[in-house]
């Protein structure tokens, strides 16, 4: 396979593969989708639950102050009763005593019991509500997972289906190569293969080497881009001649070559310098 027919279907092969990693990426996200609903859910059903265990203290502490309340109550009829058979001062200051004591618990256990009534006539309006708002959120959310059942399956149909153009188009093509360039597409953004123009990589705009440019022009072989790893293919820019590069192309290359010519020739004069002060 010539490398025109490469290039030709690495590109293709770029498209497959962004939407492919763009598709997958959306089926992991999708499902996230849902932690909201699900964290408000289970505040919701946590905070019912903490009504309902506070909801049957309350019924507890009622049932409780019922029987104080007709304890009390009991307790100071009986005194008035014995209120008629009373023969001396001691025994009625006695009772009258009981009487009085029995009434003020009669009166404290009745404003207890109507708090509690108050209380329970509360949550129960509260839980009502709760659990009204969890029946309809546990139906939204259970729509909302089928939808996204649904889409998932969908994008999953779109993969498998990107899945099928990939085996068809891989023939040919070194498996080494294909795994890097999967792996540059995920990790460059959907971008693997890229043109070189005067000299420069359009995948990171970094003016590239020589040597490597000039492979990319021969077109013999997949040159990989020493900054960002994409592969190259050459792309004609309309301003280049025959000649793809000279030594202007070279750049800093060129120009350190000169330097260290200068630095040669220097030397060479101190050199010469410093012989003819010796021999004088």
């Amino acid at each position: 396979m010539v490398m025109e027919e490469v290039f030709v279907k690495l590109r293709t092969l770029q498209e497959i593969l962004s939407k492919k990693i763009k598709l997958e990426h959306e089926v992991e996200e999708i499902p996230k989708i849902l932690v909201t609903q699900d964290e408000l859910l289970t505040r919701l059903k946590k905070s019912f639950i903490d009504k309902n265990v506070e909801f049957e203290k309350c019924r507890a502490s009622e049932i409780e102050y019922r029987s104080l309340l007709a304890d009390a109550e009991t307790s100071r009829e009986k005194s008035e009763k014995n209120m008629d058979v009373v023969n001396t001062q001691r025994e009625y200051e006695a009772l009258d005593k009981e009487i009085r004591d029995a009434a003020e618990r009669e009166l404290q256990y009745r404003k207890e019991l109507q708090r509690e009534e108050r209380s329970i006539s509360e949550m129960e309006d509260q839980i009502g509500q709760n659990e009204s708002l969890i029946g309809q959120q546990e139906k939204d959310l259970e729509e909302r997972r089928r939808g996204i059942e649904a889409e998932v399956a969908e994008k999953n149909a779109e993969i498998a289906r990107l899945n099928g153009e990939e085996r068809d188009l891989i023939p040919g093509l070194d498996p080494e190569v294909l795994f890097k360039f999967d792996r540059i597409i995920r990790n460059k953004m959907g971008r693997g293969i890229v043109a070189i123009k005067g000299g420069v990589c359009m995948g990171c705009h970094m003016v590239l080497p020589v040597q490597f440019a000039n492979l990319v022009h021969q077109g013999e072989e997949i040159v990989f881009c020493p900054y960002c790893s994409r592969i190259l293919f050459y792309e004609e820019s309309g301003e280049e001649g025959e000649n793809f590069f000279n030594s202007e192309d070279a750049g800093s290359l060129a120009d350190l070559d000169d330097m260290e010519d200068d630095d040669y020739d220097d030397e060479e004069e101190e050199e010469e310098s410093s012989g003819m002060e010796y021999e004088e």
